[in-house]
């Protein structure tokens, strides 16, 4: 059992809207803890199945701990979603960001809280850690990502400290290390956050490809879903929500081809269900729910191909 303890957020009200057929196939796109897909689970029927996907090893430990065979987990991001049969799945939950035994765990890298290797992968296993890049990354590069992903006014200052950084005394290697240079070029402080919040969510978002496999897997979720079958997504900060509300918003809304104004519009692809936000009492018992945003829509009858033909997708 791990040290580090993680608390869903949103629990009852994402498989509330989750989970309509008890006898369906649904898909946890992000096990984490397995908060979600152990109460899916509960309210599956025997014939229900459920297919999570994970990154990282540790949830996938956790995950082998559920003994179900109703339960099959994949080692892949939920971009992986578009390799599954079309209309086969009734819903998809994507309870995005990370855990906080991830957070927690300074081995992780995620974390200016305590000092551990700056890594920051969701799967520590393949791909560039977060120093690995910061050490060949060019200042424009490191200035662009810090301000399009971190929302970072100071992204040039902070991207100019790190080169400085690396050519006086060799790269960035710890977390604490880079805390420290976003503190010493950060001019102004925002109320009651730490002056590298925003530098820690770029440089985390950018190592993961968090927002293009986000955009992947909800294009993925219109082919995958079939008639009535439920998308549910939870985000943690503007730039996910924002990818989410403007895709529910697109496909929700009728297309009118400008090039032939009396034909009939495309048909929707989606109906969005509404927006939730966590309870008071939900974020004072855990503060890390305090920005959550789940979004829920419907996919509808309609065929894809035809919502494409129409000039929606």
């Amino acid at each position: 059992m791990s040290a580090w303890s993680h608390t869903t957020v949103l629990l009852n009200e994402a498989v509330d809207a989750l989970v309509t057929d008890p006898r369906g196939q649904y898909v946890d796109a992000t096990f984490g803890r397995g908060g979600h897909a152990r109460l899916i689970l509960q309210r599956l029927a025997p014939e229900g199945r459920l297919i999570a996907f994970d990154k990282d090893p540790e949830a996938l430990a956790e995950a082998a701990r559920i003994q179900d065979a109703r339960l099959a987990v994949r080692h892949q991001g939920f971009a992986a979603l578009a390799e599954w049969p079309p209309r086969s799945v009734a819903g998809v939950l994507m309870d995005l960001g990370i855990s906080s035994p991830q957070i927690d765990n300074p081995a992780r890298g995620f974390s200016f809280r305590a000092d551990g290797p700056l890594d920051m992968r969701m799967d520590p296993t393949r791909g560039q850690s977060a120093a690995d890049w910061l050490a060949v990354a060019d200042q424009r590069q490191i200035a662009e990502v810090i301000r399009d992903y971190g929302e970072e006014r100071f992204a040039g200052p902070i991207a100019k400290a790190i080169v400085s950084r690396r050519q006086e005394r060799g790269p960035v290697a710890t977390t604490l290390e880079l805390a420290e240079l976003v503190a010493g070029a950060v001019k102004t402080r925002e109320p009651g956050q730490n002056p590298a919040t925003r530098t820690f969510q770029a440089v985390r978002i950018f190592v993961n490809a968090e927002l293009e496999e986000l955009e992947q897997a909800l294009k993925a979720s219109l082919h995958v879903l079939q008639p009535g079958g439920r998308l549910v997504v939870i985000s943690f900060h503007s730039l996910e929500d924002r990818i989410v509300k403007q895709f529910i918003a697109r496909h929700a809304r009728q297309a009118v081809d400008r090039r032939a104004p009396f034909a009939e519009p495309a048909p929707t692809l989606l109906r969005a269900l509404g927006r939730v936000r966590p309870s008071a009492a939900e974020v004072a018992a855990n503060p890390r729910a305090r920005s959550a945003i789940m979004r829920v829509a419907e996919r509808t009858p309609a065929s894809l191909v035809v919502a494409r033909q129409g000039g929606r997708a």
